[in-house]
Formats: C-alpha cells, structure tokens, sequence
C-alpha cells in the first residue's frame, strides 16, 4: 500500500478502503511477473525512467490500474466490475462511477424532482 499511495497520491486508509490491496498485487503479480513487482516494491524512489529496467512502465500500470481498474495489457482488460467501481478517478473527480449506484428499484417510475417532467 505505501508504494501505491506514493504512485496516486492517495492515502493508505483510502487506497485499503476499495478492498482492492490483494486483488491488484495479484494481478500486477501475473502481469509484470514477481521479479518486476519485487524491484518495484523495494525501491527506495519512484522510477525516473533513466533505468532500461521497466520500472517505469510498471509503475505507470499499477497507477493505471488503480485510478481505473484496468491493466494497460496487452491485451488491455478490466480487473472486474468492483474494480471499475472503485476507481481513483472517479473519486479524484467527486463523482460516482456511472451506473454503479442505482437509486434503488422503481426509481425510473417517477421524474427526478425539480424537472418538472410529467
């Protein structure tokens, strides 16, 4: 989680609260592989991209993956609905991502208030 927070700005508490942690290690486990991960994980500085290594291209993934819930690929994919959902970016933005929050059964029956829609 503390490279994470480093790589999105975000704190530990908000990055746990997706319920996300185990779920993106695995995938960026299988993904980059475990050696790539592991150099990733112990470094003491953010990769600067001066190094042939990949560093950079991994962190730039996992950065993708947790602002949208998706790994760059290829192929490109999206980790699972719940992933989608809790994406950085739509709470970077203040929103909820669309369709992920229905107002509840029956909500369609009757217009938004203050539309004046009949």
């Amino acid at each position: 989680m503390a490279l994470s927070a480093r790589l999105t700005g975000f704190a530990p508490e908000d990055l746990e609260a997706t319920g996300l942690g185990d779920t993106y290690r695995r995938v960026a486990g299988e993904q980059l592989g475990t050696g790539l991960l592991e150099r990733l994980l112990a470094g003491p500085e953010l990769p600067d991209g001066t190094g042939e290594d990949g560093l950079l291209e991994a962190a730039r993934a996992l950065t993708l993956l947790w602002y949208t819930g998706t790994w760059p690929g290829p192929p490109a994919f999206v980790v699972s609905p719940h992933a989608y959902a809790q994406g950085l970016a739509w709470k970077a933005a203040g929103l909820t991502a669309p369709a992920t929050d229905p107002a509840g059964y029956g909500s369609w029956a009757h217009p938004p208030a203050g539309t004046g829609a009949r």
